[in-house]
């Protein structure tokens, strides 16, 4: 493993708050930004040691943990992941999926396969390409381009954070810390965790920087952040993990048998605790 612990994290709106003055925390970290799936790959090769990766990614056979008490979930409609469709869902017989994350492309067909039995014909849609260009009845975006999709042609919209938890009732994990073998757990986890205690209190001058960047308003971009994507991995996120796994199992879109395991810090034995206690990150 490099010494220069290499990060990979989402560039979108909803991955900010989680790396909230990181490279001031983990000095010794290389943080690089990028679309889901090309992080996840860099993962599997080697080529980062630390990723925000799709949720499906960490059940497709790489060893990795799970950074505790952290994730891109939601409880509900989520905003960002959209199908937009030209026909109603049940007359949906193609469908375009966006290649930037493959969480989503997995829970679209979870949705449509097992909960409204169909069996559309999918598609790639690939980043650069304008989602009205498809030829698909429906198209699937996610991120930054979703929430800015004005898509003539297309009246038909269905959040797929909104039809999981009506189906399921559990919140939806889209995407988790990933930490690949080798890699000590401090000063990670104590970086990863005041990075998002920092984001959170920073949602309000998030959300307005961000809003400029993408031409969105602004309390559009705070509500976002603030009430609709939550950011913990707690009981209720995890069992809505393992239940979108068995669904992903069901229709081979991830290896059978893969445990979540969590990245823990070692505990400290008597000898090695310090005389007295010192915050790493000042207040």
């Amino acid at each position: 493993m490099s010494t220069v612990l290499r990060i990979g994290a989402v560039e979108y709106l909803n991955a900010k708050p989680l790396i909230c003055d990181l490279p001031d925390l983990l000095p010794e970290c290389e943080l690089r930004l990028e679309v889901p799936s090309r992080l996840a790959d860099d993962l599997a090769d080697g080529k980062l040691d630390v990723a925000l990766i799709p949720a499906i990614e960490y059940f497709r056979g790489v060893h990795y943990r799970i950074v505790p008490g952290i994730a891109i979930a939601s409880a509900g409609a989520v905003l960002s992941v959209t199908l937009f469709a030209r026909k109603p869902l049940p007359e949906i017989a193609s469908v375009a999926l966006d290649v930037g994350s493959r969480t989503s492309v997995a829970l679209a067909q979870i949705l449509l396969q097992q909960r409204y039995r169909l069996r559309p014909h999918w598609q790639t849609l690939p980043l650069d390409q304008p989602a009205e260009l498809s030829p698909a009845d429906a198209v699937l975006l996610i991120g930054d381009r979703a929430m800015r999709a004005a898509l003539p042609g297309f009246p038909y919209s269905y959040d797929l954070g909104r039809e999981w938890h009506e189906w399921i009732g559990l919140p939806f994990v889209y995407a988790v810390w990933a930490v690949r073998e080798g890699v000590p757990a401090q000063p990670l986890l104590s970086a990863l965790q005041e990075s998002k205690r920092r984001g959170l209190a920073r949602l309000a001058q998030i959300a307005w920087e961000e809003s400029r960047r993408l031409g969105l308003d602004p309390a559009f971009c705070r509500r976002y952040l603030d009430t609709v994507i939550h950011y913990d991995l707690g009981r209720p996120e995890l069992r809505g993990l393992r239940r979108f796994y068995l669904l992903a199992c069901e229709l081979g879109l991830a290896l059978p048998g893969v445990p979540v395991r969590l990245l823990r810090a070692k505990k400290e034995t008597p000898a090695s605790r310090p005389a007295r206690s010192t915050s790493r990150f000042p207040s």
